[in-house]
């Protein structure tokens, strides 16, 4: 595929940072589409009259960036995905300024507030239909891995009829995060996931009620409750001796970050995100 306009002048200094920039303008524009392959090396050379370092450079940064998958040693290819962008973005961010797991978790709690708050307002019946199947199919799922699926597809169905798309995928991947510190502290197969999953059942049908009743202000209240006791279950924990009590806000934001490190990599590749991190 060929770049679809006249490359920008290549001016002296860091070349290849001039390159990444006209290329991911291109990118993020649509001009180079999610799925399409970039120019050949030499053809980009040619068209950006550099060398071939120059332009495998400028690739690598791309892909490091999340906007290009390189596997195999075949042509580059866009990888323009917001979620991929987001997720990035994200755990960046809580990385560098050290967030802790629970300011995290409060957030996932105001954002599905926010998310049930619109969804009263806005979705459909054949929509609320969709969401209460949703919780409904989580008590079903067996095993970890798949109640977790379960989990998480009946909260990006929260998120998506809201119908704000960059509210949807802030909570899709925030909700990835919990889940996955969740599972972890649960002890996955052999630990109490099942047991917390199950109590918390209730909760997410009375998501799904509130909604129904179209009133935003229940809707978001039931939510903000849910995501209060969700977070006590999660985070509860039983010593040697057999005393409950909390983790630690440290011993937390050392599973998110090990988290992180596992399911968001280099170029933005997502793992699986609901990892138990084993």
């Amino acid at each position: 595929m060929s770049v679809p306009h006249t490359p920008a002048k290549i001016y002296r200094g860091r070349v290849a940072d001039q390159i990444v920039e006209d290329l991911r303008e291109q990118i993020l524009s649509g001009a180079l589409p999610d799925g399409s392959r970039l120019p050949a090396e030499r053809e980009l050379a040619a068209r950006y009259d550099v060398s071939g370092p120059t332009i495998r450079e400028a690739i690598r940064v791309l892909t490091a960036m999340g906007l290009v998958n390189t596997r195999n040693g075949s042509r580059a290819t866009v990888h323009a995905q917001g979620d991929t962008l987001l997720a990035m973005s994200i755990a960046s961010v809580v990385q560098v300024e050290k967030v802790g797991a629970r300011e995290v978790l409060g957030l996932l709690g105001a954002l599905n507030a926010y998310a049930a708050e619109l969804a009263a307002e806005h979705a459909d019946d054949a929509e609320i239909v969709l969401l209460r199947q949703a919780a409904e199919a989580i008590p079903a799922a067996e095993g970890v891995e798949r109640s977790a699926a379960a989990l998480h597809h009946f909260f990006a169905t929260l998120s998506e009829i809201s119908h704000n798309p960059l509210l949807s995928a802030l909570c899709r991947f925030i909700s990835d995060m919990q889940i996955g510190l969740a599972v972890k502290l649960s002890g996955g197969e052999n630990g109490t996931w099942g047991t917390v999953s199950d109590s918390l059942q209730p909760g997410r049908l009375r998501i799904v009620d509130a909604v129904a009743t179209r009133d935003p202000h229940q809707a978001a209240s039931v939510v903000r409750e849910y995501h209060r006791e969700a977070l006590e279950r999660i985070t509860a924990t039983r010593s040697a001796k057999g005393k409950k009590g909390q983790r630690s806000d440290t011993d937390l934001t050392d599973v998110l970050a090990a988290w992180l490190k596992a399911n968001v990599g280099l170029g933005g590749q997502l793992a699986n995100p609901r990892s138990t991190l084993s």
